[in-house]
């Protein structure tokens, strides 16, 4: 059913267990848990893309299916790469793309072909959409029944199915923007398409439990995500708190609702993150400031009281650190073993990744045409995750993936 080479063979056994890499019969190889799986992604945009990134990063073999006007956000720009959309670039490293023309009888075929031949399938088009194109779970499954078909939505199948799915909305729908921001502000969005990563992670975990039964049943089954519940379930403690409780959360600025002082602070030259989640860690932070009382004031004794006294306690901790800077404060309280952190821009966030180690700059594709990328989050001690395509071009895979669907299976 795969693209790949890897044998099955169970006396052969895995060549990855060599340190060898699997190939697959577009040319890469990959020493990925998922080398040997391949996704037909027709998917667009960020939920679906990022997670058949994440997936292609494992080694399986992404064949992104693309309108003949290419993936939407090949057209988002600024900013740009030698003139290419950063966010395009950002979320479809690794894979292989082909432009088709449903409306094409050669293309549509092609479409069908891909779909009966791969193992996963991903899609996010409106609810009932791959019908009329025999794209649809019932159709595919017809013919390939281990499929794994996993369809992203923006608010279900059933009453939200006509409502189109951008994060935006949802963010504005889910309550999130009621969270986000100073009392007295407006509501705020996200400074990232918070739900469509939480949904492409959804997707992923999903995808890899469908495989799982598989592997065990032999069967594949659909997989159905949508932005909203993964919104309603992202936001944890702001949803399960409302339906505990029954009290509606607002927006709080940077503080949080249950502990304090877990907010930025003003120090002599700019502000520093303190976050104090227990009594031990703040009676440490009142001997560190100099002011060892505080920890035994009955206001601020324990996370409760702290919690309610936090307008009397937030000028006193003003004050005390207003003694050093933002950067001599984090030495201090790193040191203290008390957790904190100054606000970086994102060029600062990478920095300091790779400061600490994390090593978070990969190098995708080779020679001159490489690209900068952040790595994959998931590390592996024997089946690590590889970097070698670029974002393709528009129908850039075309010859080879034609080549491969006239191949005998």
């Amino acid at each position: 059913m795969t693209a790949q080479t890897i044998s099955t063979d169970p006396q052969v056994g895995d060549p990855r267990e060599a340190g060898s890499a699997v190939g697959d019969a577009f040319g890469r190889s990959s020493t990925g848990p998922l080398a040997g799986l391949v996704i037909a992604d027709f998917s667009r945009v960020l939920a679906g893309p990022y997670c058949t990134m994440l997936l292609a990063d494992l080694g399986a073999t992404v064949i992104k299916v693309e309108g003949p006007l290419g993936d939407e956000t090949r057209a988002w720009k600024p900013p740009v790469r030698d003139g290419e959309s950063t966010y395009y670039l950002s979320i479809n490293r690794n894979k292989r793309s082909i432009a088709l023309d449903f409306a094409d009888p050669q293309d549509l075929a092609a479409a069908q072909d891909i779909a009966s031949r791969a193992d996963v399938l991903i899609e996010n088009f409106k609810p009932g959409g791959l019908e009329r194109f025999g794209l649809d779970y019932g159709t595919v499954s017809a013919t390939n029944p281990e499929i794994v078909y996993a369809s992203i939505t923006g608010f279900g199948t059933a009453g939200g199915a006509a409502l189109p799915g951008y994060d935006l909305l949802v963010q504005a729908h889910s309550g999130l923007m009621s969270l986000t921001g100073a009392p007295e502000t407006p509501a705020f969005r996200s400074g990232v398409a918070v739900f469509d990563v939480m949904t492409g992670l959804h997707a992923a975990i999903g995808v890899l439990a469908a495989l799982k039964d598989r592997s065990d049943s032999g069967k594949g089954q659909r997989i159905e995500v949508n932005l909203m519940s993964s919104a309603l379930s992202g936001m944890v403690n702001q949803t399960a708190g409302y339906l505990l409780s029954g009290r509606v959360p607002g927006r709080m600025g940077n503080e949080h609702p249950s502990i304090y002082p877990y907010e930025p602070f003003p120090t002599a030259d700019g502000d520093i993150i303190i976050a104090i989640g227990n009594d031990r860690q703040f009676r440490v932070l009142c001997n560190v400031v100099g002011a060892p009382e505080l920890a035994e004031d009955p206001r601020f004794a324990t996370a409760h009281s702290r919690s309610i006294n936090r307008a009397e306690l937030r000028p006193l901790l003003v004050q005390l650190l207003s003694q050093h800077g933002a950067a001599e404060w984090f030495s201090i309280l790193t040191d203290a073993r008390l957790p904190s952190a100054p606000i970086n821009d994102v060029a600062d966030g990478i920095r300091f990744a790779e400061q600490i180690g994390l090593d978070p700059v990969v190098s995708v594709g080779d020679g001159d045409g490489s690209l900068p990328g952040v790595r994959n989050p998931i590390t592996f001690s024997r089946t690590p995750a590889s970097y070698d395509l670029v974002p393709p071009g528009l129908d850039a895979d075309r010859d080879p993936i034609m080549t491969w669907l006239h191949q005998p299976r």
